[in-house]
């Protein structure tokens, strides 16, 4: 064996090969298992040239806390954690007793926790459970209903949004599409009778074809011109709110007659979403039908062949064109689907939502909120459907805190917010709670791995 002291490392000469008496240039490997510790299983065995099997349970754990479904979660804790430092900062009783905090930090402190633990009981017993009523509990599980009510259209425009992400496009115009969607069922609805049944049913299928086709023209001119969806869709989505907010200004068209203001008539009894639980909770059969759109999306992606054309060319749409796909064609057909599962969430806002007629802004900002949704979900139909229901949630419960606490309804977008902000860095996350990556290593330790590479180079 060599004397290691033989020549220094880093003397500036050529990295001498084995065989001439000197020791070759420290490796890749040497250098990781120098920064990460003798002890490391994951470059011991690389370091010494010989393969190391890590135990199952650590690749388990690692395949866990590194996988995007941690990180999601754990940016929404991370928000949370904001939110109640900003309930902190807006509280009064915690400014009056910041004034003489170092006389008595406990004042202080015990404010604090009261405003952050009192704002956020209000958030569950707004949108999950009321444990302080005595009525029962059919009157105690009706924040539960109200969570889906909102979840509902979230989470059809939510599929829509994200089923376009999986192919590489950004569909940013669901205004637009909830709007259109929203005036043909509504249309249907109210101004043109027909038998109970059959007249849901129509408006329903009209509602969501209007849905389809103001997204398919994303995808066509997308095809044909190469225009970029971002582009056409934000511009669209000012086309229909323009068109809409005429049409409920013109008498003969969607402004109710008799009627002065911007609103259409009130949807007729037989076209309105049948209620689920009876009439004491709003939850209708629209959420019935977002579940099935949900299984769809699952169904289309991971079990049909169109669905693997959608992922191949998202993946690389170079690649998926030499191997014979039709990027075009796919490109048409995403977003015909995507416009139509926006659509959906056009039809519940006036089928179910807005039964009395619906106005130009009943899109609620519904459409842009998906694109946070479907963030939330990594773009996966299930992920998808559970962000809906978070997101449902923080909107009703926002109006109980604000009830019982005093607490802006804003907070809840400031949390909305941070939660797209931290979903946006995954390498934040993984700093801040030292979360290994999806390779095996750990975030906290790349940059001393990079620092350690540039010295022996």
């Amino acid at each position: 064996m060599s004397d290691s002291n033989t020549t220094p490392p880093h003397s500036g000469r050529a990295p001498d090969g084995p065989g001439n008496g000197l020791p070759a240039a420290p490796t890749t490997a040497a250098v990781a298992a120098e920064a990460t510790g003798p002890h490391d299983p994951a470059t011991t065995g690389a370091a010494a040239g010989t393969p190391h099997e890590q135990p199952k349970s650590n690749q388990l754990l690692k395949e866990i806390f590194g996988g995007s479904a941690a990180i999601s979660v754990l940016a929404v804790v991370l928000a949370l954690v904001f939110g109640g430092l900003l309930i902190v900062l807006t509280d009064e009783r915690v400014a009056e007793t910041a004034g003489y905090f170092f006389s008595r930090p406990a004042d202080m402190l015990r404010a604090a926790w009261d405003a952050v633990s009192g704002g956020y009981a209000a958030l569950f017993r707004g949108s999950i459970f009321n444990y302080e009523t005595d009525r029962g509990f059919a009157v105690a599980i009706r924040p539960l209903t109200e969570t889906i009510v909102f979840a509902t259209p979230l989470i059809a425009a939510g599929l829509g949004v994200a089923l376009a992400f999986r192919v590489g496009l950004f569909n940013i115009g669901g205004r637009g599409q909830i709007l259109i969607a929203a005036a043909a069922a509504g249309y249907v609805g109210a101004y043109v009778p027909m038998a109970p049944g059959l007249h849901l049913v129509v408006a329903l299928v009209v509602g969501i074809i209007g849905g389809a086709i103001w997204g398919g023209i994303v995808g066509l001119l997308k095809a044909r011109t190469g225009a970029h969806e971002v582009i056409v869709t934000i511009m669209l989505n000012y086309i229909a709110f323009y068109l809409i907010s005429f049409l409920l200004r013109t008498p003969g068209a969607l402004q109710e007659p008799g009627q002065n203001n911007p609103q259409s008539g009130p949807i007729l009894e037989s076209a309105q979403y049948p209620s689920l639980l009876g009439p004491q909770y709003n939850l209708d059969i629209g959420f019935i039908l977002v579940v099935l759109a949900t299984i769809y999306v699952w169904y289309l992606l991971n079990r049909s062949a169109m669905g693997f054309q959608f992922r191949a060319v998202g993946e690389n749409p170079h690649a998926a064109q030499t191997a014979g796909i039709d990027v075009k064609a796919v490109y048409v057909k995403v977003m015909l689907i995507a416009g139509a599962l926006v659509g959906l969430a056009g039809v519940q806002q006036v089928l179910g939502n807005f039964t009395g007629g619906f106005a130009a802004g009943l899109d609620a900002g519904i459409g842009f909120d998906a694109i946070t949704v479907a963030l939330l979900g990594r773009s996966k139909p299930w992920g998808v459907f559970f962000a809906g229901l978070l997101f449902g949630a923080l909107k009703a419960g926002s109006f109980t805190m604000q009830a019982s606490e005093g607490i802006p309804v804003d907070i809840v977008l400031v949390v909305q917010s941070f939660i797209v902000l931290f979903i946006a860095a995954p390498p934040l996350v993984r700093s801040i709670f030292r979360l290994p990556t999806p390779d095996g290593t750990y975030q906290w330790r790349l940059p001393q791995l990079a620092r350690k590479a540039e010295v022996t180079q």
